[in-house]
């Protein structure tokens, strides 16, 4: 495969259509209307596939590699995951307007109560050294009239296979913004038909974002358990840039005394 798209012929007319659209470019001052309404046609038609190959081929090519699950698991874990957003790539990346019940991936859902949405959510490719995560979520709001935003994160059905109440769940994070604010974690355990809830407060001052759920502080009722998920919760999030560069999750079973 690299042979067809690096052989002579395939140089040739590389090199050929470069020059044609460099013309075109020159010359974009003298067509008339017609014409440059034409070849502006060709070429977002043209842009559109060059950006799905620079798409691909970013992914494949930048580390850290698609489909990473690293990162640091605390002693003992028996059980972490990294969700598909953060993982691999998704398809559409990403939407402008975000209408509520938005998903992003099989996993990633948005909710808020906006009449008029100013919200735009994009996954982005991670490239700086210190990123773990192969891919990142930015969250851009604009005007906000609603009452409240939050991500909703579905956790595989492995995640709640033998829990038990001594277990601890973390939850690690890297976070940016543009300006301070306040984001919740609130996990969510299903069991029967009753729902447990435990929220925390992501420290987001500290270098290394992380909370614990203990579930000794819960009624979950073990044999019951069906499926979890978290809440992330932004306060205040009108006119700010977010962007989580990671989000991980992974449990263990309190240190017997």
């Amino acid at each position: 495969m690299a042979k067809g798209v690096n052989g002579i012929l395939d140089r040739i007319l590389h090199k050929r259509a470069m020059r044609r659209w460099g013309l075109f470019a020159d010359r974009a001052g003298q067509y008339n209307l017609a014409a440059l309404r034409v070849l502006r046609g060709r070429a977002r038609a043209l842009r559109r596939q060059l950006d799905r190959l620079l798409f691909v081929a970013d992914g494949r090519l930048t580390l850290p590699l698609i489909g990473s699950n690293t990162f640091q698991k605390p002693l003992h874990s028996d059980w972490a995951y990294r969700p598909q957003l953060w993982r691999g790539p998704i398809t559409p990346p990403g939407t402008a307007a975000a209408d509520s019940k938005a998903m992003f991936g099989d996993e990633v859902t948005l909710f808020h109560d906006c009449r008029i949405s100013e919200l735009t959510v994009r996954q982005l490719r991670n490239t700086r050294e210190s990123d773990l995560a192969p891919f990142g979520l930015r969250m851009d709001v604009f005007r906000f009239d609603g009452s409240f935003l939050s991500l909703v994160v579905d956790l595989p059905p492995e995640a709640v296979q033998g829990l038990q109440r001594r277990h601890l769940v973390r939850m690690n994070a890297v976070v940016e913004m543009e300006k301070p604010l306040e984001i919740f974690a609130r996990l969510n355990i299903q069991h029967g038909p009753n729902t447990e809830q435990l929220v925390r407060e992501l420290p987001l001052h500290e270098e290394e974002v992380m909370v614990e759920f203990d579930l000794a502080y819960t009624k979950m009722n073990e044999k019951r358990v069906e499926r979890a998920w978290v809440d992330l919760i932004f306060e205040g999030p009108e006119m700010n840039q977010v962007i989580l560069r990671d989000v991980n999750f992974s449990r263990r079973p309190r240190a017997e005394v």
